[in-house]
């Protein structure tokens, strides 16, 4: 592989698993640092090989993974600008692996490698948008990917570069988060036929679809980019997905012109003047009327409903504005008199919001209302709403956070159809068994404060104990510890993920991941730490099962010797001592050296006993907090709308 591969300081600080302020006092300290071989002064590039060995003869060794060798490869192959470009090759040289091994062990001992390795790259993917691309002319790193596909597989190494393409590049990619594509796509999808996604980016939502239902659908899709369209491509044939993806113009050069889907899903782009207007004045598309020059976004919408069957579904996001801007009231009004327009939802705060459509039958009656939610955090309401509407639009008495609104009283001057203008979105008797449940259970859990204050007894002068440090204990084999691998994808796949933020909440396992090397799986009493949002967490593990996530630290105890929540409780004491510094929300805390007291196991099961209340006291506060919040917002909802009545 070249030697020219470049870092940044943030890449060194990710790497050596320290800050970038570490990196900016080594600099300082050290003349022999390795000194810029490129960027700018206020970020600078180094080589990533005198980066190695500098951190290696100053003590702090740290092999650089062979997925981060090849990603700082194709860094250093392109400038920013071209990086999806050489990214996209990089997946089609993936995709000519898995469809030619034999070629491909053929070919990699040849020294004109370079020189054929196009046409055979080529020749084996006739079915990635515009070909694949342009090649890299670096026998090194194309040897490097092909040993990164062995080592992790072609899906998963592909997966790697994704990542850290999305990563890099943040500001100029949309992404459309994890959870709510997985949301869109399980409100509308079917169990078979056609997907299509008319504003693709790098596959997000068709993937979203093809876990949905695995082999079972046809996906297709557009995007305007032929970089991120390839991307997309390589993404669904490397999982041999039935696909097929165009670069292109979505609304100004349509690749599926009369072609109808069973769905349509699509995070459009937004607040884009030059979207065609001038040239698409007489379009068929605009069934429910030519979208103003400001509001592409009802371009968007009408173009994925030009695209869906008859009583199909289509799940697109639109901005909070869309909603109840002058300009689009009259194609509002047109999709809500039609039946068209389904669902208006808020999937976070600020927006966007979440429309879903269904393509009206010939003759069919449209219905009298619409569902409009703004359901907070819990996007699970939606989906409880949208089938209890489906299955009865006219009768529908949908959960907190949504309403059924009458479209006939939507459809005055403004047809404004913000969530947040038709709260409180509560039926009557929703809204009173909500407030009498929540009443209840705040009762019930702050009635348990008390008990959980532990019997400690003050003491008027410290007791000083004989300690010994984590470390030390390891040395003895009284603790193992074990980290997480440094790089995890945690939103997808089928194995449980403890995260940070469940360590730090006491939640269960809220990530997934995929099967693989490297993964710690965690056991009943193991002690897990966590650092978020400035605060050091270490929690005794009830159930196992689950993998350890990034930036945990696991503390696996001999139960004989070790009580676990002793052990937690100091670790937590430790924490707040010297917090970690790491250089991004959530890092690992370094506790070999936290001092650990000795104690017979009696005492420390004593111990473990006042930690262990303490911990059940916070989290039923966290509980009790929430719950209050909840009963205050509905005690004002009802008591406003003449559902709840103060006693005499």
């Amino acid at each position: 592989m070249t030697d020219d591969a470049t870092v940044n300081a943030g890449d060194i600080a990710r790497l050596a698993g320290v800050g970038r302020a570490a990196v900016s006092n080594w600099r300082r300290r050290y003349d022999d640092f390795p000194r810029p071989i490129g960027g700018t002064s206020s970020s600078p590039l180094f080589s990533l090989r005198e980066v190695e060995r500098w951190l290696r003869r100053n003590g702090k060794v740290y092999d650089v993974p062979l997925a981060d060798r090849v990603w700082q490869g194709l860094r250093t192959h392109a400038d920013d600008l071209r990086l999806g470009e050489t990214v996209a090759w990089a997946g089609a040289f993936l995709l000519y692996l898995r469809r030619d091994p034999s070629g491909w062990r053929r070919l990699q001992r040849r020294a004109d490698l370079t020189a054929r390795l196009p046409a055979a790259v080529e020749a084996a993917c006739p079915d990635l948008p515009g070909g694949p691309g342009d090649p890299i002319d670096d026998a090194a790193l194309v040897r490097s990917l092909a040993s990164l596909a062995a080592e992790k597989g072609h899906v998963e190494a592909f997966e790697y570069l994704c990542e850290r393409y999305a990563e890099t590049h943040s500001r100029r990619l949309s992404v459309t988060r994890a959870e709510l594509a997985e949301l869109m796509v399980r409100l509308v999808a079917p169990e078979g036929g056609t997907v299509f996604d008319p504003a693709c980016g790098i596959g997000t939502l068709l993937l979203a679809a093809d876990r949905h239902a695995p082999g079972k659908l046809r996906l297709i899709g557009q995007e305007i980019g032929t970089s991120a369209a390839r991307i997309t491509a390589v993404r669904l044939l490397l999982r041999e997905v039935p696909a097929r993806v165009v670069a292109g113009d979505s609304l100004r050069a349509d690749g599926f012109a009369g072609e109808r889907a069973d769905a349509v899903i699509c995070d459009p782009p937004f607040n884009e003047r030059a979207w065609g207007y001038e040239e698409l004045i007489g379009d068929p598309r605009w069934e429910y009327g030519l979208p103003p020059r400001g509001e592409s976004e009802l371009a968007w919408v009408q173009h994925c409903l030009a695209h869906v069957r008859p009583g199909g579904l289509v799940a697109v996001l639109m901005p909070g504005t869309a909603a109840g801007r002058r300009a689009g009231k009259r194609i509002r009004a047109n999709l809500l008199r039609a039946g068209a327009l389904r669902m208006v939802a808020t999937v976070q705060p600020g927006g966007p919001d979440l429309w879903l459509l269904r393509r009206p039958d010939v003759g069919e009656r449209p219905p009298s209302q619409i569902l409009i939610a703004d359901p907070g955090r819990d996007l699970d309401v939606l989906e409880r709403a949208w089938a209890a509407y489906r299955e009865d639009p006219e009768g529908v008495r949908p959960p907190n956070g949504c309403r059924a609104v009458r479209i006939i009283d939507l459809l005055d001057d403004e047809v404004d159809l913000s969530p947040a203008r038709h709260r409180p979105a509560y039926a009557g008797f929703d809204l009173a068994a909500a407030f009498a449940t929540a009443r209840d259970r705040f009762r019930e859990v702050s009635a348990a404060l008390a008990a959980g204050v532990p019997d400690i007894d003050v003491l008027t002068e410290r007791a000083d104990l004989p300690a010994t440090t984590v470390g030390e204990l390891a040395k003895a084999g009284l603790v193992t510890i074990h980290h997480a691998p440094f790089r995890l994808i945690v939103d997808r796949g089928d194995v449980p993920v403890l995260t940070a933020e469940d360590v730090a909440f006491g939640t269960p396992p809220s990530g997934r991941t995929f099967r693989g090397a490297g993964l710690v799986t965690v056991e009943p009493d193991d002690v897990v730490t966590s650092y978020v949002t400035g605060e050091v967490t270490a929690r005794v593990i009830t159930e196992g099962g689950a993998v350890l996530g990034p930036q945990l630290s696991l503390y696996r105890v001999d139960r004989k010797q070790l009580d676990p929540h002793f052990l937690a409780g100091f670790l937590r004491f430790a924490g707040h001592l010297n917090p970690p510094r790491g250089h991004s929300g959530s890092s690992r805390l370094d506790a070999r050296r936290a001092r650990i007291p000795r104690l017979p196991l009696a005492e420390q099961q004593a111990y473990g006993r006042a930690f262990r209340q303490l911990v059940f006291l916070e989290d039923t506060l966290r509980e009790t907090a929430a719950l209050g919040e909840e009963l205050i917002r509905l005690g004002f909802d009802g008591l406003s709308v003449g559902l709840l009545r103060p006693r005499n």
